[in-house]
């Protein structure tokens, strides 16, 4: 007659309708159940048609008396229930909590019982009922069994979390039942005692959705979206077909979905999955008569479950979408721990750029750039440095890029040039024999948009008395070639000046030639992809020879940059015999480790006034 409970809870007193006398004496607790029916008081009649089901049970925990609507409920004749267990008839020993509360009530010891539970009608049904016991008057020695029908409002409430906690559009789970099964799947116990002990999870976004959302309106595209889920779902049956249970297939909003893989066997069973996902997802749909087509970004985690938290899940799930579509969408793609090590350096850098340049964490280093002609030192060009207090000296490819991503070029920018000015002017007073030297700085083209560069350089030379031909400002080919309204009129207002304009990487964009004789350039820095087939000795055989097609490329534009009224600057010079080739070829001046590495600046001071910049002997 009774099917064991779903849920039970004990608990103190709460308002129940108590009977306001006795239905049963008795005169002593351990009077054993009476053979004789009690006399009835005079309001037996209106315990006996009351619409609450209830009964008095000794305490002893035997039916003494029930009503017709008890009987009615549980679905047996009035005069059976009297002498029967109690605990029994309700299931109130299907768990230790509540059957050790119920004997507590039945001894004094505690005032109420209520709690739910989940009956088996013999007609088959189910249904849930609310048990309270609470005791009578003392000289009664008994105890109020009260059983009401809940079964429509826990219907009632069923579907009303059934709304709540699925998408109306695709009627799939939501976010908030997807996050209440991943939190739950996460937990000790679920994996501990059986299982893989691992968890996956593809989390996909459709690629194309939004055209046809803005484009054909919402009804087409929550078609659309209810179509996809259809073959989200498919998938995850198949997916789950001879295991022990079905991915959850799950819509977290808009058009981003998830499928959550509980005790996955591995990798291969989500890639697997994501492959099949892609297969369905891109298959045209006819929706309203028209014929869409759209495809999936789909970023996949596969873990053990154990230690992994549901936000450090999502975070890696996002991280690998944003993965697939900057790979090019229409795709799957795994998470990888290293790939996303460097994501996380390269924001920890980001947050911590700006306040480094007031903490002084940057400093620079010169690397000479040297007269092939007489191998003397004509100028450097200063190289910053970050000493970052976690990851250690970090080289400007680390975290250039992101400068000019959050404007924090513009105040690191100002920085390089003030500090290389004024060193380029200590050399020249600590030298006063010697030729002065010009420093070669860096520049970005949002240094130009974001700030005044102009004034910028005129109030940097007028601080620290550096004549204005002494510096050179370097930036690279593509901005220069396309430089236009603002950054060309900076230019010119720079070269005006005095200041030297010198195109870097030359060679490695489009190399626009004719637009290069109107632009206020004074020098070309050739790439160091061009110097490196230089590399080997006239002794070398035929085999290891360089192809001579590179130099009569480097020569043809050393002549033009000539004819241009340039000077060219060769960098990565390594050996001797690319120095004398670039020489005989008229090239300038010559940068690489030929020379010296980027340097202290003392190093530098040693290599002023020496008769030529040997090889090597900058190096450290």
């Amino acid at each position: 007659m009774r099917e064991r409970a779903v849920s039970g809870t004990s608990e103190g007193p709460a308002p129940a309708a108590d009977l306001d006398r006795p239905v049963v004496t008795e005169s002593e607790i351990d009077t054993p159940p009476r053979t004789e029916p009690p006399a009835r008081p005079p309001y037996h009649s209106v315990f006996t048609a009351a619409p609450l089901a209830m009964a008095v049970v000794d305490r002893e925990g035997m039916v003494v008396s029930a009503n017709d609507s008890l009987a009615a409920l549980l679905g047996s004749a009035t005069g059976e229930l009297a002498g029967s267990v109690a605990a029994d008839l309700v299931d109130l020993t299907s768990d230790a909590r509540t059957w050790h509360a119920y004997r507590e009530v039945l001894r004094g010891r505690q005032s109420r019982l209520r709690c739910t539970r989940r009956l088996k009608h013999p007609d088959g049904h189910s249904l849930w009922v609310q048990v309270t016991v609470a005791p009578l008057p003392a000289e009664d020695r008994a105890v109020l069994l009260s059983v009401a029908d809940i079964s429509s409002r826990r219907e009632l409430q069923a579907r009303l979390r059934h709304l709540q906690m699925h998408d109306p559009v695709t009627r799939l789970p939501n976010r908030t039942l997807f996050f209440e099964r991943l939190s739950a799947a996460l937990e000790a116990e679920s994996y501990e005692q059986s299982g893989t002990g691992r968890i996956g999870l593809c989390y996909l976004d459709l690629d194309g959705f939004k055209a046809i959302n803005d484009t054909l309106g919402h009804r087409v595209g929550d078609r659309l979206l209810a179509a996809v889920a259809e073959r989200l779902t498919r998938c995850a049956d198949e997916a789950g077909h001879s295991r022990p249970s079905i991915p959850l297939v799950a819509r977290l909003g808009g058009d981003e979905f998830a499928v959550l893989v509980e005790d996955s066997t591995g990798t291969e069973q989500l890639a697997e999955l994501a492959e099949s996902v892609l297969e369905a997802v891109q298959d045209p749909f006819d929706i309203s008569g028209q014929r869409l087509s759209v495809s999936a970004s789909i970023g996949v985690v596969e873990r053990h479950a154990a230690g992994t938290t549901p936000t450090a899940l999502m975070q890696a799930a996002d991280t690998t979408l944003y993965w697939a579509k900057a790979d090019g969408k229409s795709r799957w793609t795994l998470f990888d721990p290293e790939r996303n090590a460097h994501r996380m350096t390269r924001q920890a850098l980001a947050s911590t750029l700006r306040p480094a340049i007031d903490r002084g964490e940057f400093r620079l280093e010169y690397q000479p750039l040297v007269g092939m002609e007489d191998d003397r030192l004509h100028g450097v060009e200063a190289l910053i440095r970050w000493n970052h207090p976690q990851f250690g000296v970090l080289t400007p490819n680390r975290f250039i890029g992101l400068a000019e991503e959050d404007g924090s070029i513009v105040p690191l920018g100002r920085w390089v040039l003030r500090t290389a000015c004024g060193q380029a002017r200590r050399w020249q007073l600590d030298h006063p024999d010697e030729p002065p030297i010009f420093v070669s700085v860096n520049v970005a083209v949002r240094q130009v948009w974001d700030s005044d560069l102009v004034a910028d350089v005129a109030e940097t030379l007028a601080e620290t008395g550096l004549a204005p031909h002494l510096l050179q400002l370097e930036l690279t080919e593509s901005a220069v070639m396309g430089s236009a309204g603002r950054p060309l009129q900076a230019l010119k207002a720079l070269s005006d000046m005095g200041v030297r304009i010198a195109i870097d990487d030359f060679g490695t964009g489009y190399s626009n030639l004719a637009y290069l004789s109107r632009l206020p350039v004074s020098v070309l820095k050739l790439d160091g992809t061009f110097v490196r087939g230089f590399q080997y000795d006239d002794r070398d055989s035929a085999a290891t020879r360089p192809n001579p097609a590179d130099e009569v490329v480097v020569e043809a534009m050393i002549q033009l940059a000539h004819r241009l009224g340039l000077t060219v600057t060769a960098e990565c010079v390594e050996t001797s015999a690319q120095a004398t080739r670039l020489r005989r070829i008229g090239c300038d001046t010559g940068q690489g480790w030929l020379y010296s590495r980027p340097v202290p600046p003392d190093r530098i001071s040693e290599l002023l006034g020496t008769p030529g910049v040997q090889a090597g002997v900058g190096n450290p």
